[in-house]
């Protein structure tokens, strides 16, 4: 099993490629199939509004599993610090 300081040096490649790859984000145009319809043909008669609000939604959804992983991982790394006050 890693020590300490094996898994806080993973945790923070993990952070640092996280980071990185929120800084080289780019648009994405991804929906189900039905959302797609509906865009498509409010785009054919110009209205491109509702589409970005639409991606905006879809990015905003998928971000929320890696906040929540986020505050687990923070959690788990005050509890494994705990854990090694109380060893030492």
């Amino acid at each position: 099993m890693p020590n300490f300081e094996q898994m806080m040096r993973i945790f923070l490649y993990v952070g640092i490629l996280l980071v990185l790859l929120g800084f080289f984000s780019f648009e994405v145009d991804a929906q189900c199939s039905m959302c797609k319809a509906v865009l498509e043909s409010n785009m054919q008669s110009g209205e491109d509004a509702k589409g970005k609000g639409i991606n905006g939604g879809i990015i905003y959804i998928m971000f929320v599993p890696y906040i929540i992983m986020a505050v687990a991982g923070y959690f788990t790394y005050k509890h494994i610090q705990k854990i090694n006050k109380a060893q030492a």
